[in-house]
């Protein structure tokens, strides 16, 4: 015997062996390529951009949204040999306008010096061992380093001897 509950926003249907023993009626219905609030892809079926496609993670609403968008139809809809190679410019408005919000938009390299800070901070917080004791300046120092006696791969700062 099989019924339907409903709990909350939930709603609930046991069935049995023999329900699922006969083949399903449900009829499925085909997408509709011009419903706006279907999950379309970044490009949508007539060509034109999908500005609301999660794959640009907000870029298209942020405070730079409307360099963005320039910026990424005139590459999208470039027909140069290079494509996108006459949409410097927008990109350069782009990027100046993404530098003035650094807390939004991090650069790479903001990223990366984040990450090794908080690494280094976490070696920093070590008891230091014999013959590795910092004076007070030199701990201070984010840009001091201590060289361990374990063996590292060289960086690609450091040249291997």
């Amino acid at each position: 015997m099989s019924y339907c509950r409903q709990e909350g926003k939930d709603r609930i249907i046991f069935v049995t062996k023999e329900d699922h023993e006969t083949p399903s009626n449900a009829e499925l219905i085909a997408d509709d390529p011009n419903d706006p609030y279907e999950e379309q892809g970044l490009i949508l079926p007539n060509g034109d951009i999908n500005w609301n496609c999660p794959c640009l993670g907000g870029m298209a609403s942020g405070p730079c949204g409307s360099q963005f968008k320039e910026a990424f139809s005139c590459f999208h809809y470039s027909k140069e040999e290079v494509k996108g190679s006459e949409c410097i410019d927008n990109f350069r408005n782009m990027q100046e306008c993404m530098q003035r919000y650094p807390e939004l938009y991090p650069q790479e390299e903001d990223k990366e010096s984040s990450t090794q800070a908080e690494s280094n901070a976490g070696a920093d917080s070590a008891a230091p061992t014999e013959g590795s004791a910092l004076s007070p300046e030199t701990d201070s120092n984010p840009a001091a380093s201590t060289v361990s006696s374990d063996n590292t791969s060289p960086t690609d700062n450091q040249s291997a001897s």
